[in-house]
């Protein structure tokens, strides 16, 4: 064992490194300080806030690394010297292991499988409850066999967990066993802190770690169970309740700090209290272990005050709309399709498999998943856009689109088109036109066949745009001709094209050098029109800059030229000419 001397220095020498640190972090980036206080790989800061800490998070962690040193300062404390039989420093070592997991070990077994990680946590407190059972002085059949009791529960729910990970049948739901998890975990602290006033050779403020252990606990069953999950917006919370949750850490190394028996043991509390509080645990347990799912689903959050077949954009929601949201597309059954969970599963266990399925890395893992859940559709797995209401935290990180509002999508979709029209440039800058226009024009990505260059107030229109699509197939031409409307085709696999029109008052010259095809056609006007599609608001599809009415000479008859070329680089080119002319030939100018 090392001397008083060297925990000394070990003491002094880590805490001051963490506030050194901690300092540091304010003057390097928030790197650094989320390091420096959360003792976490810096990937980890880059996944909890892309845009870095505002000035509340930075105050809470400066705050947390404060109360973080207090903590390690009591942790760090010497071992108490003494005699200690085999089984006392066999529940030193594994306490200590504890500790260490808590402290620094947690980061590499996370980079392991879950499922060992379960299994070592299975392990390592099993040994460590036997031991209790066998070291503490509990000094009361009563009690020993309460604190067995609520021993057994808490393995048999860690044991459901490693269950879960090993995609093997488990004990019982998620949604209770969670709960009765925690609610063990807490009792288990109890009924040790107890113990260990039973047995007197703990000091007064190692049980108020333990009491203050039991506290940290209820907090995890508050954001946990009565709120469902920690607000995923608040990064503050995160590191408010990481500071906390290492007041069991301090009650556990205090534990193994104290466990030689000095002197004579202090004076027991009052038997009846004890028995009290042991006869009120084994009077809980059986009614927490009868806990059963719910034959009727607990509707909390419903939905139904929005509108889920128009549903507003991630960013324009309040956190607490985000789950009901979930609820309306988990349970959407637009077009005859099957719900994403069945009608008996409760909104708290639809919530609870989802930010399962956030969590999952392949459309295996979700059909498992689902599968488990009851699924009619489990083979369809899980997209972002649905997900991205229950774990924005995950789904934004990959796809950061989705956690826009709808003015920031507004404001995304225009800077786009304007580089994107920026991009595509007038072939013939010297020849203009009498109105002309350039822009790009977006296509489907799968199957879209080309773009319309029509008379939208015809009263046949739609009939002609039908007409030009299917001679366009018929034919198999690039350009499809129907009275009123002309289907132009693309001849690259492309998902959009460089577009300019023009409007001449008489026929350009052939100008055919540079071009792959040049094809001629008649086009009418019968409302004194012409243009091309625009893309419209929210659409997918069209010219993304205005296009000009190209009938410049009213209603009549046209001649419409179509220029087409595919450079270097793949990018499709299209230069449409109009003017007036009676004649209704095709023409190919080129090949």
């Amino acid at each position: 064992m090392l001397s008083d001397g060297s925990w000394r220095i070990i003491r002094v020498g880590l805490v001051g490194l963490l506030l050194a640190a901690a300092v540091a972090g304010l003057v390097l980036g928030d790197t650094w300080l989320w390091v420096a206080v959360e003792w976490s790989p810096p990937a980890y800061a880059e996944f909890y806030a892309r845009d870095g800490f505002d000035t509340p998070t930075t105050v809470v962690l400066l705050m947390a690394a404060l109360v973080k040193a207090a903590l390690l300062w009591l942790i760090l404390r010497a071992p108490v010297r003494g005699p200690l039989d085999r089984r006392e420093k066999a529940l030193r070592r594994l306490l200590y292991l504890a500790v260490a997991y808590a402290i620094v070990l947690w980061y590499p077994v996370a980079l392991l499988p879950d499922a060992v990680d379960a299994a070592f946590q299975l392990a390592l407190w099993t040994a460590i409850d036997v031991l209790y059972l066998l070291v503490i002085r509990w000094r009361s059949r009563v009690l020993r066999a309460a604190a067995g009791t609520m021993f057994a529960v808490e393995l048999a729910g860690m044991a459901n967990e490693l269950l879960d990970e090993l995609d093997l049948p488990e004990l019982g739901s998620g949604d209770i066993v969670g709960p009765v998890l925690m609610l063990a975990g807490m009792a288990t602290i109890v009924i040790t802190v107890v113990g260990q006033r039973r047995d007197g050779r703990w000091s007064r403020g190692t049980q108020v770690a333990g009491w203050l252990s039991v506290g940290v606990y209820a907090l995890a069953i508050l954001f946990n169970v009565l709120f469902v999950r920690i607000p995923s917006g608040s990064l503050v919370t995160l590191v408010v309740m990481d500071a906390v949750g290492l007041v069991s850490t301090v009650w556990i190394a205090a534990t193994a700090r104290e466990m030689p028996v000095e002197g004579r043991p202090a004076d027991l509390p009052p038997v009846r209290r004890v028995i009290r509080v042991a006869v009120a645990a084994v009077a809980v347990l059986p009614i927490i272990a009868l806990i059963h799912p719910e034959q009727t689903p607990h509707l909390t959050y419903t939905g139904r005050s929005m509108n889920c077949y128009a549903p507003p954009s991630f960013g324009d929601l309040k956190p607490a709309e985000r789950d009901a949201m979930f609820l309306c597309r988990a349970r959407n059954t637009d077009g005859g399709v099957p719900p994403m969970f069945p009608d008996s599963l409760s909104d708290q266990g639809v919530l609870a498999y989802g930010r399962a399925l956030c969590r999952t890395e392949d459309r295996d893992e979700q059909k498992a998943i689902l599968t488990r859940a009851g699924s009619e559709r489990p083979a369809w797995g899980v997209d972002p856009w649905d997900l991205v209401y229950v774990c924005p935290e995950i789904i934004g990180a990959t796809h950061p689109e989705l956690l826009r509002s709808a003015e920031e999508m507004r404001a995304a979709e225009t800077a786009y088109i304007t580089e994107q029209n920026a991009k595509c440039r007038d072939p013939w800058p010297r020849t203009k036109g009498v109105a002309q226009a350039t822009a790009k024009y977006f296509l489907f990505v799968d199957g879209d066949p080309g773009y319309m260059v029509h008379d939208p107030d015809d009263e046949a229109a739609d009939r002609a745009a039908e007409q030009a699509m299917g001679k366009s197939y018929e034919d198999s031409v690039l350009t499809g001709v129907a009275n009123s409307a002309v289907l132009v085709g693309h001849v690259a696999d492309i998902v959009n094209l460089c577009l300019t029109v023009k409007a001449l008052r008489t026929a350009p010259p052939p100008r055919t050098a540079g071009w792959d095809q040049v094809n001629e056609v008649p086009i009418v006007s019968r409302s004194g029109r012409l243009t091309v599609p625009e893309m419209g608001e929210g659409g997918e599809v069209g010219a993304g800059a205005p296009m000009p009415n190209l009938a410049i000479a009213g209603k009549g008859r046209y001649r419409l030229r179509v220029y087409v070329r595919v450079d270097d680089a793949g990018e499709e080119q299209h230069l449409v000419v109009v003017f007036p002319g009676a004649s209704k030939k095709r023409l190919k100018l080129k090949p």
